[in-house]
């Protein structure tokens, strides 16, 4: 991480710690001394395993869970201070829960994403403004402006929730497991229009994914958690060069890095491992033609 972020512009986890169910039969560490700085404009890809912590994490930085102990920092203020504002900050880091089709309950897609500009009391003009802009960053179709949330379809659903967090301008946005259930061509939409919204919002984006290849396409900083703790963060090219202690953990790296190590064993000269289709693909173009001088 660089060293040089302006803290004024990032949020900061400071040895954070989370137990369920403190002082109880039924206590579980869940978070084991998380220390991470999040900056401006990041596309972070957060995976591990089911139960690793990912969503534990990610419900702590729009302060839904406040740590056992431990410091979090958005701005430069301690989000769990005595009289920090809570609601401001849920504006700001805004969460797409997984399944995020229970976040919607308007009779119409207009009002739901309204909602929440609505619940900050903004005017009726910034309301329309917001929910419109957001509708429209989140590619979600003007037919289906006044239909009912609850019938569209899954790919529909995700991106009608979206656009309503999207609707409170966050300078953060955590989207968890957001394509889950998807069929392939749904998931790829979705993640094409998330790239999308980082590309031109500057915003901060958090994936949470269990897909290798998706944060390998899409992220430019994997952060890998192991039972609550934080098991390495990196780039994704670094993260999946040291797949062995992936393995070692019962994760993978994409299957392109496999292929690419294969070829490298095989003779073929490549400069590093892929992680992605399309650079394994300008890898071996440019090894066919050095070869061909």
């Amino acid at each position: 991480m660089e060293a040089t972020r302006d803290l004024q512009e990032c949020m900061v986890l400071d040895h954070v710690n989370y137990v369920y169910g403190e002082g109880t039969a039924y206590e579980k560490h869940a978070l084991r001394d998380i220390n991470l700085v999040i900056g401006k404009g990041e596309f972070i890809g957060l995976i591990g395993h089911t139960g690793s912590g990912k969503s534990t994490l990610v419900q702590h930085l729009n302060g839904l869970i406040a740590p056992t102990s431990g410091h979090i920092y958005y701005r430069g203020n301690d989000i769990c201070a005595a009289g920090f504002n809570k609601k401001e900050l849920r504006s700001k880091v805004g969460l797409v829960f997984q399944y995020p089709e229970h976040q919607l309950f308007e009779t119409t897609v207009v009002k739901d994403v309204a909602f929440g500009p609505k619940n900050m009391g903004l005017p009726q003009l910034e309301i329309d403004m917001r929910t419109f802009a957001a509708l429209k960053e989140a590619g979600v179709s003007e037919e289906l402006y006044d239909a009912s949330p609850f019938e569209l379809s899954g790919g529909q659903k995700r991106r009608v929730a979206i656009a309503g967090v999207l609707a409170m301008q966050p300078d953060i946005l955590i989207l968890d497991e957001p394509t889950a259930g998807l069929d392939p061509r749904g998931r790829d939409e979705i993640l094409d229009r998330i790239a999308q919204i980082h590309a031109e919002g500057n915003r901060t984006v958090i994936l949470v994914s269990h897909s290798m290849e998706d944060v390998a396409k899409y992220a430019s900083r994997l952060i890998v958690m192991k039972e609550g703790s934080v098991f390495c963060d990196g780039t994704p090219k670094d993260v999946f060069e040291a797949y062995k202690e992936l393995e070692k953990i019962g994760l993978a790296a994409p299957q392109v890095t496999y292929l690419s190590e294969a070829l490298r064993r095989a003779g073929v000269d490549l400069p590093q491992n892929a992680t992605t289709l399309l650079e394994a693909r300008e890898l071996l173009l440019a090894d066919w033609k050095g070869g061909r001088r």
